[in-house]
């Protein structure tokens, strides 16, 4: 007789899952069919190595007190998606929902996002935390682990938004009824 303990596979089934989200957001509709997102998975010393830098932010004054507290729910998590968008324009003529004429003119501030970019970010992470409900898998889409993550290029030097989503399989979510 064979028995496998829950605790015994938890992390194993926790990147699994990831992997399947990190389908998902490939699989989410995108402007024109133009496919700019990154995405991977961090996992132990990487995750430590988040909350360091997300601490040291805090430190030396570039972000809000909140960063520490989210720092602290990242080291409870065995694993974290990273998910951010090169910035690249659609190619729409006369669009201008970015607040510029069009992508020729917009292409003058290159640091400056076009909206389907972070559009097609925040469907892909809809997928995303879609497919880590589906699994009963407490997450939490985090910004300040993805400027964390942005500081430290962990996704590329061309890679302008990010966001980190981690994940827990406890008793109770550490990512809610927070302080």
């Amino acid at each position: 007789m064979s028995i496998i303990n829950e605790e015994e596979i938890r992390k194993e089934t926790l990147v699994e899952i990831a992997k399947k989200m990190m389908i998902a957001a490939r699989t989410a509709p995108k402007a024109k069919g133009i496919d700019n997102l990154v995405i991977t998975i961090a996992e132990g010393e990487t995750i430590s190595k988040i909350a360091a830098k997300m601490k040291e932010m805090v430190e030396n004054g570039t972000r809000p007190e909140f960063y520490l507290r989210d720092a602290g729910n990242i080291l409870v998590s065995d694993v974290i998606l990273l998910i951010g968008t090169r910035i690249s324009p659609a190619g729409i003529k006369q669009c201008g929902l970015c607040g510029f004429r069009d992508c020729e003119e917009k292409g003058n501030y290159p640091e400056t996002p076009c909206s389907f970019n972070t559009g097609d970010l925040g469907i892909a992470i809809g997928s995303v935390v879609s497919a880590a409900s589906d699994s009963r898998v407490d997450n939490r889409v985090m910004m300040s682990v993805g400027m964390a993550a942005k500081e430290m290029k962990l996704l590329g030097e061309d890679v302008k938004i990010v966001y980190g989503i981690p994940l827990s399989c406890s008793g109770k979510s550490p990512f809610f009824d927070r302080k």
